[in-house]
């Protein structure tokens, strides 16, 4: 995995806002119109539907208008990119916590 990549990028900052991270929470239990998903937070359905938009944007969602009705469904894939890369991270960190202990258990192995 590339360290830096754009689609990575635009997924967090997209999480970085507690309604968006919401809505994500939200239609984990399943799809929603955008009136049903919008009236649980306190702002004007423009305002909403920025969030909608920065969502829709970076693939975590996406939208379906039937009629006059617009459905919101999860884009579980493009969850597995923070899925993929935190655990990169934690490989990471792992190593060099193991590296830690071992240099900490057996400093007399690890002298030069």
């Amino acid at each position: 995995m590339a360290q830096y990549s754009a689609p990575l990028d635009g997924v967090l900052v997209a999480l970085a806002d507690p309604t968006r991270r919401a809505v994500i929470r939200r239609l984990g239990h399943g799809p929603l119109s955008v009136g049903d998903l919008a009236s649980e937070f306190p702002m004007t359905l423009p305002s909403f539907m920025k969030h909608v938009r920065t969502l829709e944007t970076n693939g975590l969602i996406r939208t379906v208008k039937t009629g006059r009705v617009r459905t919101c469904v999860l884009s579980r894939e493009r969850l597995a990119l923070v899925d993929d890369w935190l655990a990169e991270q934690r490989r990471i960190w792992a190593e060099r916590t193991d590296r830690l202990e071992e240099f900490v258990t057996n400093p007399e192995e690890n002298s030069p």
